[in-house]
């Protein structure tokens, strides 16, 4: 039986490659599901994708993994700065999340350098644009794979 992965990302993902390629990449998000398709078929991982602007969805989304996926990897865009009811569902499923970025948001605006969101996951992948996507992958696989999941 082989590990089932999600993918989630937030408010603005959908609009990748075409809005601030400086900070996100040029990459559209379909693209970079397609290559995440790829990453995980090669490791011998199931995944799923799932995108939403609404943060009842992402609620929604995160609630109903439970018991039906081995790991979260997500991009919560703007909500990771301040989405309690999300950190609340990540904590709450106890399932591994690892939270990417595209960008270093370390590296921009002081309002963007705060997670509520990375003290329950465990770990963050930042400024890599969507290479952070692929590790993210494998990071998650090893693991599981110490972890024993």
């Amino acid at each position: 039986m082989s590990r089932k992965l999600l993918v989630i990302n937030g408010p603005n993902l959908n609009l990748l490659g075409k809005r601030k390629a400086e900070h996100y990449g040029s990459l559209t998000l379909e693209t970079i599901e397609d290559k995440l398709r790829h990453t995980a078929e090669d490791a011998g991982l199931e995944i799923a994708f799932f995108q939403s602007n609404h943060e009842g969805e992402i609620i929604d989304r995160l609630h109903s993994a439970m018991g039906s996926v081995d790991g979260i990897i997500m991009n919560p865009g703007a909500f990771t700065h301040y989405s309690v009811a999300i950190r609340d569902a990540i904590e709450a499923i106890q399932i591994p999340v690892i939270e990417v970025h595209l960008s270093n948001i370390h590296a921009r605006e002081s309002f963007r350098h705060k997670s509520v969101i990375a003290p329950v996951c465990i770990g963050q992948i930042a400024g890599l644009k969507d290479y952070g996507y692929y590790a993210a992958v494998h990071a998650l696989n090893e693991f599981l794979d110490r972890d024993g999941a």
